[in-house]
């Protein structure tokens, strides 16, 4: 399966659709443990992707990733914007002026994404962050891809793995960002930013199996 900029610009939309569309579970999310902004800010900024995309010069796929993470730094407060445009600034650089990618190439893209979180946000797992939820998605991807050989059905495990990891943080105690603010009493609540990064996931997924099926 190559991957093209068209599937990029679909993601984006769906991400876009499904923020919207979880917008106050997400604010809910981060009301318990943060500023309660999350599904709000993460709404701004996709939908200010959208309103720059058909205008967008550079339309490749690293083009658009750029874009997308320059859009998220500029108009997504708190923590999530830089994260999220860091990531995707990363996954940009990393694919380079690829027309098309594969596979390989893909899961290159959300490592270095994943890295860039982490440097970011000077964090790893267990500290009850998008990382939690992230970084044992990619794992599942890298495993059962090279075991298999089968992008769709490594990205199911993958987003069943970031499902579980988002799931996870519910019983973590909180060490990063405005959650650490609560001590324990961060215990018990889902980290909003692993919920997002749970939809994006999805998101992907659907549309690699729209691809397929094309």
């Amino acid at each position: 399966m190559q991957i093209t900029a068209d599937h990029v610009i679909s993601f984006l939309e769906l991400v876009a659709e499904r923020i919207k569309e979880q917008r106050d579970y997400l604010t809910r999310l981060d009301a318990a443990i943060g500023d309660a902004d999350h599904g709000v800010n993460l709404d701004r900024g996709f939908s200010t992707v959208m309103s720059k995309l058909p205008s967008a010069t550079d339309r490749s796929i690293s083009g658009l990733l750029k874009l997308t993470g320059m859009t998220l730094i500029s108009t997504v407060g708190g923590a999530s914007g830089p994260l999220y445009g860091t990531a995707f600034l990363r996954a940009g650089t990393a694919i380079g002026d690829r027309e098309t990618i594969g596979p390989n190439e893909l899961i290159t893209a959300l490592s270095a994404a994943l890295e860039g979180i982490q440097t970011r946000g000077k964090a790893t797992r267990g500290e009850k962050t998008m990382i939690d939820a992230i970084a044992p998605a990619i794992d599942t991807l890298k495993e059962q891809y090279a075991a298999s050989g089968d992008l769709l059905a490594a990205m199911r495990a993958a987003v069943a793995a970031c499902e579980q990891g988002m799931i996870a943080t519910e019983p973590m105690l909180a060490t990063k960002g405005r959650a650490s603010y609560l001590g324990e009493r961060s215990i018990g609540h889902r980290d909003p930013g692993a919920a997002s990064a749970y939809l994006m996931a999805q998101a992907m997924l659907a549309v690699l199996e729209r691809a397929a099926q094309q």
